[in-house]
């Protein structure tokens, strides 16, 4: 026999949280600050405030390039896992790796991350201007071309709103304090709420009755 109220509960069961991991570098690890200031964790606090619940893993590594988060890529998504924000690509910037090497890493994650129906938010980073125009032209380019080759939505720059700001930066000039983390997130939240919309689990709820 149908019912309603049965049916409303079958669905109540099978809403979760949305499984989210961030594969990045010391970013999203939250280097200099308190596990609860990083970025993943305070992403998942505005996520809740905006309706969103997630069951978050910081999977940043500080110092990693993309081809140190493609190597680890395997045992630091766990299975299950239904959505990854991608943000790599700062130290290969700094380090001046040749843009075709970054490239490719990243193309390998996103191929990866594709191929276990993971959906993925690719984050860009700009390359510094002491390696000049030709090489940031070429690094810069990646995420764009990425973006779309793979048909991934794009956030197109990380650290918007953030860099080259001192009281949102540590004395390193690198990293984001917490003030700074919040402002990532509020800059990032629309585009990760548009990205988490389809796994969204009220709108996946199960319509089967009993």
């Amino acid at each position: 026999m149908n019912d309603p109220a049965a049916a409303q509960t079958s669905g109540a069961a099978r809403s979760a949280p949305i499984r989210l991991a961030v594969l990045g570098d010391s970013l999203t690890a939250g280097y200099g600050l308190p596990s609860g200031a990083a970025f993943p964790a305070r992403l998942q606090l505005a996520l809740k405030e905006k309706g969103i619940e997630t069951d978050m893993v910081n999977a940043g590594v500080s110092g990693d390039t993309t081809s140190g988060g493609r190597d680890r890529l395997d045992w630091s998504i766990p299975e299950g896992t239904e959505a990854v924000i991608v943000e790599l690509g700062a130290n290969d910037a700094l380090r001046g790796i040749d843009p075709k090497v970054s490239r490719a890493a990243l193309d390998d994650i996103l191929r990866k991350l594709k191929a276990r129906n993971i959906a993925v938010l690719l984050c860009g980073m700009y390359a510094p201007p002491n390696f000049g125009s030709d090489y940031a032209k070429a690094f810069n380019a990646i995420y764009p071309d990425l973006a779309k080759a793979h048909d991934v939505p794009l956030y197109p720059f990380f650290l918007n709103g953030v860099v080259g700001v001192t009281d949102l930066n540590q004395h390193d000039g690198l990293h984001p304090t917490a003030a700074g983390v919040d402002v990532i997130v509020k800059q990032i939240l629309p585009t990760v709420e548009a990205f988490l919309k389809p796994l969204d689990r009220v709108a996946r709820t199960s319509t089967k009755t009993f």
